[in-house]
């Protein structure tokens, strides 16, 4: 299991959609577009597809403990 994978699953538990995702990885310091952030959640062939680092599922784990624990 790779990071877009563990991205895409969380995503789904916490019933996130783009912006949300992007305003939890700015309130971690990370500012990433809709586009940017649309492109991990593609399949491996496809042309826009981009492999999620380790740095920004670190990010977007701590934006969501920002936003669950207030």
């Amino acid at each position: 299991m790779d990071n877009n994978d563990i991205l895409k699953k969380l995503r789904i538990a916490f019933n996130y959609k783009d912006s949300d995702i992007q305003s939890t990885l700015e309130k971690s310091g990370m500012n990433l577009s809709k586009t940017e952030i649309n492109a991990f959640f593609r399949k491996k062939g496809q042309r826009n597809y981009v492999s999620c680092g380790d740095q920004i599922l670190r990010r977007f784990l701590d934006g969501i403990i920002k936003n669950e624990r207030g």
